[in-house]
């Protein structure tokens, strides 16, 4: 996918459930937080307001250690 970007913050390596959370952004767009849910079993995004979040703080995910799960709803994500 052209121009796709994960992420993750180095700060904020898990979530209060322990659970990882990604970023992505695609050509200069808007960013996306995603975090994994646990009932019912899913990966959410949400996008995040440019005041929330400085591009500074994150570090180049690679793609391998992007969970599979993750990678898909991703993938439908920017398809849509």
């Amino acid at each position: 996918m052209n121009g796709l970007r994960v992420y993750i913050n180095p700060d904020e390596a898990q979530t209060t459930d322990g659970g990882s959370v990604f970023y992505s952004c695609r050509e200069g767009g808007p960013y996306y937080r995603w975090h994994f849910e646990q009932d019912p079993e899913r990966w959410l995004c949400s996008r995040v307001h440019p005041l929330e979040l400085t591009p500074r703080s994150l570090c180049m995910a690679r793609w391998n250690l992007v969970p599979k799960e993750l990678q898909l709803r991703i993938r439908e994500h920017y398809l849509e």
